[in-house]
């Protein structure tokens, strides 16, 4: 394996790589293409999200964040179907992501959450065919980022410019990396494979209905950061129950350690490099290959950035009780759907019999 070949591995491939290490050299000759990989990585999204702040406005920095996210994703991952399709679908996923964030914002929580119902049914159908490649961590992160961090007036016209460029930018890396590949499937396939009974089809189901419901009691409840709350819920959705608990544990218990930690050095540091703590937690994420390493340090960017709105106690409790609340909510969501759905299945069989 070459230097740039190891260097495209994710977390777990690496440390993969220091296991299998038969000699001290060997291992810190992998140790050290790991560090220039977290570097190098961290250098280019700050470069990258600069660019965007710097093009279209500090408010929109998180287009940038959205942006680099799809690039980063789709260089490699694929929808399953025909290449062409999929670039389209691509291409419609950002209008998505520009537009419909944007409105349900404008709307009543209620009116709000059906229109984030009809918005994500699209990203996770056709976009999020695969659970098991993780594309909602994309798509679906993508479209509360932008959705808890809406903007208005002048600042939404430079947003729907940093979005066009972004959905151009992903489309090409996307079709160039992807056209060479052969699918037998396409857009129609799609639907036809969509099946109520299917545990995908649940997956995705559950998605659907029970992120915008969470955002939408977040709000209702006058909660701020209501897409913490989604965010939570989306992650913790898996289509077996035995990973969604194993995601529910390592997602509060990683926060309230996350939160623990981002106090301590809240007092330790001076405040003029508290701004960094959010770069801290970006490395401490591309040191982590599980789960629960990762929920830590994605606390920290999370609360450098709300202290300065609602201060260390505010901000905390927020972060704490968001996540709580929708990674819990997801879990029943699902448990209640499923056993629903087990019901209906045990009926329709027995009307069948009779």
């Amino acid at each position: 394996m070459t230097f740039y070949q190891e260097l495209q591995l994710n977390q777990a491939g690496s440390k993969n790589l220091l296991k299998k290490s038969e000699t001290l050299k060997e291992k810190l000759y992998h140790i050290w293409v790991y560090l220039v990989k977290i570097v190098v990585t961290m250098a280019f999204c700050f470069f990258f999200v600069s660019i965007f702040s710097i093009l279209f406005g500090n408010e929109n920095s998180i287009v940038g964040v959205v942006v680099l996210l799809c690039l980063m994703v789709f260089r490699n991952a694929d929808l399953g179907i025909h290449t062409g399709q999929s670039t389209m679908l691509l291409a419609l996923f950002f209008v998505i992501m520009t537009v419909c964030p944007h409105l349900a914002n404008q709307f009543s929580p209620v009116l709000g959450m059906l229109l984030n119902i009809a918005a994500l049914a699209v990203l996770i159908l056709f976009g999020c065919h695969n659970p098991f490649m993780f594309n909602q961590s994309t798509l679906v992160l993508g479209y509360l980022l932008l959705y808890g961090y809406d903007v208005t007036g002048k600042s939404y016209q430079m947003r729907l410019a940093g979005m066009a460029l972004g959905a151009a930018l992903t489309c090409f890396v996307f079709y160039r990396n992807h056209k060479n590949r052969t699918y037998k499937r396409n857009l129609k396939d799609l639907i036809q494979e969509f099946d109520i009974t299917s545990s995908r089809t649940k997956w995705q189901i559950c998605q659907i209905l029970c992120v915008p419901i969470v955002l939408c009691i977040a709000e209702l409840c006058n909660m701020p950061r209501a897409m913490w709350a989604g965010i939570a819920a989306m992650s913790a959705i898996l289509p077996f129950m035995e990973d969604m608990h194993y995601r529910v544990r390592k997602r509060i218990v990683g926060n309230i350690a996350g939160v623990i930690c981002f106090t301590v050095l809240y007092f330790l540091l001076p405040s003029s490099i508290y701004t960094y703590i959010g770069i801290l937690g970006g490395i401490g994420v591309g040191l982590s290959a599980k789960y629960g390493w990762q929920a830590v340090f994605n606390t920290f960017g999370a609360l450098a950035i709300a202290t300065e709105s609602y201060g260390l106690k505010g901000a905390v409790g927020l972060r704490v009780i968001q996540n709580v609340f929708g990674v819990v909510f997801a879990l029943a969501f699902c448990v209640i759907f499923y056993w629903f759905m087990s019901k209906k299945k045990e009926s329709d069989v027995t009307v069948h019999a009779e």
